[in-house]
């Protein structure tokens, strides 16, 4: 729709305090502007977070935008998150500059080396996004009000006037004191920055919002600023999730035993954690994030997921006692146990980080020995999107005599592995690269019982994943489901479910009226 020589309108989304529902709502208003008729793009100029995403040129951003992006119906750049922070030990972290490891950097030293030359990076791309697309939703981080950050804050309230750009504050009823933290975010504000918010969300309220009318006149009267919304608790929000603290709101969910038990270990630096989401769909499955050797059990299936921090993750699962305890699994009746990415590398015998890539100085550490692989942590970063094939007969696919079953993912990761030893072992897929490479993937046991893969969004393959889970099944006398559902189909219709109720709550005319434009086919909420 956008007219040749027009620059796109921004809008800006802020929050009272992290998780407060930013990413969410940021994503409603992507679909809802773009089924509204207009060319979208979601933007974030700096993300911390552990979930990232690779976009179709082999480039890493934080996962948000990417899914952002899809709710868009458009392909994800380095535009939509120019400057990613991947934290790999408290106060320490890698910085990603447009897709690419730039260095490792401490707080500080981000803060006094980086930030002032940032703002070039973050501005550049927002105008790139703005010469092609009609609308540009910007995310902001945690809250505008932390005074000690604000003075070279660039993904805040000083990017809000860079870009000329209406804020809208958000803030979490259900932690409670809303009040508070709207009137406190606003307080502590410049008279400047505070002209900025043009409107007030509340989020995820439960109840009857006309108990909640007098507060809401209050809030008006006190603050100068229109509430434009009060949103509905969501349940079950099914759009993956960038930050990990969902897992502790997952560990209090879990509910009554099904037919596969599977474990997923979460230690501290866990990453891309939504590579489990497909499991958490099937009706058949039960998934449990555990963190200590009494949670363990004796499940199916035992997964250990991505990781920032392999090396101290995995002395992690050592303090635990989590090590002994897959391993006495493994011999009382687990069936599975699966390495995606770091949790692969944990798998094997040996891991070296000879240019301190994960931490701040060499190690090398024992892995836990379930496969014979070797990991050597390298200075170049593997990021890619790759598709190819199960190999043929191998024993995760529950019929021998098809076709090997279809693989589609992506590789985000600093470490290379080679198998030591080829007895017992069997090559697990067949990939293709977007560089036309052919290559083997990941490794297993010949019998499946232990598997590892650098492939992130294995079980978002939905016949690979339903063929796995069905495979389980049948070694414990059940009958195989089939396809139970898609997950691509899911993940729309989930953005179409969360866009309605964001749509149906706010104030869609006067949020257009704040950016000066107007839907073209008119569909706003009354």
């Amino acid at each position: 729709m956008m007219n040749e020589g027009s620059f796109g309108r921004v809008l800006m989304l802020q929050g009272t305090a992290s998780d407060v529902g930013k990413s969410v709502v940021t994503t409603a208003l992507c679909r809802i502007f773009t089924q509204d008729g207009y060319l979208t793009a979601p933007y974030k100029s700096q993300n911390m977070a552990l979930n990232s995403y690779v976009t179709e040129d082999g480039k890493e951003i934080g996962r948000a935008q990417g899914v952002q992006a899809e709710a868009c119906g458009i392909k994800a750049t380095t535009d939509m998150n120019p400057i990613l922070i991947k934290p790999v030990k408290d106060m320490f972290s890698q910085i990603v500059v447009h897709g690419e490891p730039y260095q490792q950097m401490s707080a500080s030293d981000y803060r006094n080396q980086f930030l002032s030359t940032a703002k070039e990076i973050v501005m550049s791309a927002l105008d790139r996004l703005r010469e092609q697309y009609d609308v540009v939703v910007m995310e902001g981080a945690g809250s505008p009000a932390e005074i000690n950050l604000k003075s070279r804050d660039i993904v805040n309230m000083n990017l809000a006037g860079w870009a000329d750009a209406p804020v809208l504050l958000i803030a979490d009823i259900d932690r409670g004191g809303v009040f508070a933290f709207i009137v406190g975010t606003l307080e502590l504000l410049e008279p400047h920055e505070r002209q900025r918010v043009k409107g007030i969300i509340i989020n995820k309220f439960r109840g009857d919002v006309s108990l909640l009318e007098p507060g809401l006149v209050w809030l008006t009267e006190r603050t100068g600023i229109p509430v434009l919304g009060v949103l509905p608790f969501i349940e079950e929000i099914k759009i993956e999730a960038e930050d990990s603290v969902v897992l502790d709101t997952l560990r209090k969910k879990v509910g009554d035993q099904r037919e596969i038990d599977i474990a997923v270990i979460q230690y501290p630096r866990i990453s891309n954690f939504t590579d489990i989401d497909p499991l958490r769909e099937e009706k058949d499955v039960s998934v449990r994030y555990v963190k200590s050797l009494s949670e363990l059990g004796s499940p199916d299936v035992i997964i250990l997921p991505g990781t920032k921090d392999t090396i101290g993750d995995l002395d992690f699962l050592r303090m635990q006692r989590l090590d002994d305890g897959i391993a006495e699994a493994m011999r009382s009746g687990t069936q599975q146990l699966v390495g995606i990415c770091g949790g692969y590398q944990m798998l094997g015998e040996i891991l070296t980080d000879p240019f301190a890539v994960e931490g701040g100085e060499p190690r090398s550490a024992v892995g836990l020995g379930f496969l014979p692989v070797t990991t050597t942590f390298l200075k170049e970063k593997t990021t890619v999107r790759v598709k190819g094939r199960l190999a043929f007969g191998h024993p995760l696919s529950l019929d021998k005599n098809q076709d090997a079953t279809p693989i589609e993912g992506y590789e985000i990761h600093m470490g290379e592995t080679a198998c030591l030893n080829m007895n017992n072992v069997a090559q697990l897929f067949q990939v293709e690269r977007i560089t036309g490479d052919r290559v083997h993937e990941g490794w297993g046991t010949e019998d499946g019982c232990t598997w590892g893969t650098y492939l992130h969004g294995v079980f978002h393959n939905d016949s690979f994943r339903r063929s796995w889970l069905d495979g389980i099944r049948v070694q414990k006398g059940l009958t195989p489901l089939g396809q139970t559902y898609t997950a691509n189909m899911l993940k729309e219709q989930e953005f179409d479910r969360v866009a309605e109720v964001v749509r149906s709550h706010l104030d869609m005319e006067q949020i257009y009226d704040l950016m000066g434009i107007r839907p073209t086919n008119q569909k706003l909420s009354n």
